[in-house]
């Protein structure tokens, strides 16, 4: 279980305790500490997690996704997680944020129980103490005597006792109250000029507290939720057959139509104009890759597979303009949902891989017009001129390669630059075996498009080969770049090896030249994920992302 101090959804004690006195309800319990992770960038990629989890702000604000949920991370509440669930943690725009995450199982009579009963988001009062607390656990834990890893447990306790002690009342009510009320008329007068000034008065405080207090109430601007609110109401009025631009900016409050569209754009990715021709046909993208090729010809289907870990950075993008969600859960496990789903919304066309269960293709074909595209015997280049062919804009799909042959021409000159003749080893971790080049992404973009020099040994035409780590010298790479798995089998080998002589006497991990990738972008095949590997490499070199373990 994971526990993490955040405040987005009230949770008070006795909302899911009502029914069971707090003391009887522990006495049942008993609570075994796993292990305590401090996060000093904030960051962490959505992982699916096995054990309960505790996070615990020690300093900054941020946001955490646990399964398809949004809540704000800050040192006055803590977040518990429950088994199964995924979870990940950004830390704010222009803002730090560290936080220890404490893994824990909680048993009943010797038996493991999937949901301890304090979970979600738990206001607090926020006091050193708790820092206190989570920095001495993360020193127990660390400690080469049993007997100090023992004392952890102690620790763990006394933690949980004080979050329970200090759980903090719902914050005052006709101050939550009026602030709801401004909100509420967002909602319902957003096509009518609004001023911060007009909304603070409704809310009775002064408009710079008024700012303050919307941010961090709900976890966005007031301006900010103003357009945001103006973007959905437009998209849903571009739904109509008849609509025009001008018609629909004064719909929702803009008399500028040309200013409407520059913050439509900013904040949907594509003009009102493109926007409205892809509504006009209903277009499911029932693979991740073929929305990443959609994507790419500037089409945003009707229906394609979002999640926070499994496509996360599709969900965070464009989760408010897919109107039909279909699950995307490890290798379209929940195909028969997602016909089902399909089948409600009637789509004009079906496009997918051709890896299908013979039975998921059957009923497909069955109820809707699918298209497929090769994926063997056609790279990525190939998969989006079909992709284009299919939807009527072969143009579409030449433009789009030649823009990314000019990005890949300018990385290709930084990196040389910068990065000169040093070799390139891309790895990945996956449980407690090693890959080498994972992906056909991977190869395409680093060692084609880009050109990166090859470590010895290295076979082009071939990826995602097994190696084992007495191995990983014989590359004598430069460079390593290290996708991990994010999943706890995976996560603890790769701690184990940040330990061991092998790993700590590569060239590049003495040189501090060790990337962490994440498997978004770098696992999808698709044109819009290898764009993304390139902005990906154009960051690190830019230092937005540093080598992530020095030794």
């Amino acid at each position: 279980m994971i526990i993490i101090f955040i405040k987005s959804e009230v949770f008070t004690l006795s909302q899911t305790l009502q029914d069971k006195p707090v003391p009887a309800f522990l006495d049942d319990l008993w609570f075994k500490l796993r292990s305590v992770d401090m996060l000093r960038d904030g960051k962490m990629e959505q992982q699916l997690i096995e054990s309960h989890a505790l996070i615990v702000v020690k300093s900054g604000a941020g946001l955490l996704t646990a399964d398809i949920r949004e809540s704000r991370l800050r040192q006055e509440a803590v977040f518990i997680a429950l088994p199964g669930q995924t979870m990940g943690v950004s830390p704010e725009a222009a803002a730090e944020l560290e936080l220890y995450i404490i893994k824990f199982d909680v048993y009943r009579d010797d038996e493991p129980i999937e949901a301890f009963p304090l979970n979600g988001e738990i206001p607090i009062y926020a006091e050193t103490h708790t820092s206190g607390l989570c920095e001495a656990m993360y020193g127990y834990s660390r400690s080469e005597h049993a007997l100090e890893r023992f004392r952890g447990q102690s620790a763990f306790q006394e933690l949980l006792y004080w979050l329970m002690k200090h759980i903090r009342p719902l914050p005052d009510a006709d101050s939550r109250s009026a602030l709801d009320r401004t909100k509420a008329y967002i909602d319902t007068c957003y096509n009518e000029s609004l001023t911060i000034e007009q909304l603070a008065r409704m809310a009775g405080i002064s408009p710079k507290y008024y700012v303050d207090l919307f941010k961090k109430t709900y976890g966005i601007s007031a301006i900010d939720y103003v357009t945001e609110v103006r973007v959905e109401r437009a998209k849903q009025f571009m739904f109509r057959s008849d609509a025009r631009l001008r018609d629909v900016a004064h719909q929702v409050g803009y008399h500028d139509e040309f200013y409407f569209s520059r913050k439509f754009k900013k904040e949907v990715g594509v003009s009102p104009t493109v926007y409205m021709k892809n509504r006009k046909r209903k277009i499911a993208a029932y693979t991740s890759p073929v929305l990443g090729h959609l994507l790419a010809l500037k089409m945003i289907p009707y229906a394609a597979p979002l999640h926070p870990k499994w496509t996360a950075y599709y969900y965070k993008a464009y989760r408010s303009d897919i109107p039909l969600h279909l699950s995307a859960y490890r290798f379209n496990r929940d195909w028969e949902s997602n016909i089902e789903a399909l089948a409600q919304a009637q789509p004009d066309m079906v496009i997918c891989g051709d890896i299908l269960h013979p039975d998921e293709k059957k009923r497909l074909e069955e109820q809707f017009p699918v298209f497929y595209i090769q994926g063997e015997n056609n790279d990525w280049r190939e998969q989006l001129r079909l992709t284009a062919q299919i939807v009527g804009v072969p143009l579409e799909a030449d433009s789009w390669l030649r823009y990314y042959d000019r990005n890949t021409k300018f990385a290709r000159e930084r990196i040389e630059r910068e990065w000169r003749n040093d070799t390139v080893l891309v790895l990945s971790i996956y449980k407690q075996s090693y890959y080498v080049c994972p992906t056909r992404g991977m190869r395409d973009v680093l060692y084609e498009d880009l050109k990166l020099n090859r470590p010895k040994g290295y076979n082009p035409s071939v990826y995602n080969q097994a190696v084992a780590l007495e191995q990983f010298a014989e590359f004598d790479a430069d460079r390593i770049l290290l996708n991990v798995c994010q999943e706890s089998e995976s996560l603890n080998h790769w701690r184990w090896l940040q330990a061991s002589p092998a790993w700590r006497d590569l060239k590049a991990v003495r040189r501090n030249h060790v990337y962490v990738i994440s498997s978004d972008p770098w696992r999808e095949y698709s044109a819009h994920a290898c764009e993304r590997m390139v902005d990906d490499l154009l960051k690190l070199l830019d230092g937005e992302r540093q080598a992530v373990y020095a030794y």
